[in-house]
């Protein structure tokens, strides 16, 4: 379709995807292999010691400790990971499931908004290359942190939208 819209050749597309690729680098497979370290953290038990940890601290039964460390720890832990689907499993399973599922709340809602909550850390990250370096890149900007630096504002903002949400609908 795109090919009939510019009115290109395939050899003009192949030419084109191939430039791009180069361009865009190593950068491009970066989310598939932050996915696999997150199965990798997953397998390994890093949402078992996640849990331990966290229930020693904080009390169960608190819908809004729970929501909130739920949410924060998934924004944390993609700031870590670079990636909202490497943080999901691994925190879901250590934080979500314990202190917001098993609490009552719903889990098609716990883990929409936990998941989205994990989105909000990707804007805070220079390991989100594809999403925040990748652009510094592409845009010859002068300022690495040019594009986190405009996301700050609102990815601490959704994140509060996030937390009440969750608390408001999931139970």
């Amino acid at each position: 379709m795109a090919m009939i819209l510019t009115r290109s050749t395939a050899k003009v597309a192949y030419e084109d995807t191939q430039r791009m690729v180069r361009s865009v680098g190593s950068a491009g497979i970066l989310p598939q292999l932050l996915a696999t370290l997150g199965v990798v953290f997953t397998a390994s038990g890093v949402g078992d010691v996640t849990a331990k940890a966290i229930s020693g601290i904080f009390p169960v039964g608190n819908h809004l400790l729970g929501v909130s460390l739920y949410c924060i720890s998934m924004a944390l832990f993609t700031v870590i990971m670079g990636n909202a689907f490497a943080a999901f499993a691994v925190i879901t399973a250590g934080i979500g499931i314990p202190s917001v599922v098993a609490q009552g709340g719903s889990p098609v809602i716990v883990a929409a908004l936990g998941m989205t909550a994990g989105y909000c850390g990707t804007l805070l990250t220079p390991m989100a290359a594809n999403f925040n370096t990748l652009p510094v890149a592409l845009m010859e900007m002068k300022d690495p942190l040019g594009v986190i630096k405009q996301q700050v504002p609102i990815a601490l903002s959704m994140l509060v939208v996030h937390i009440v949400l969750m608390y408001f609908l999931a139970f």
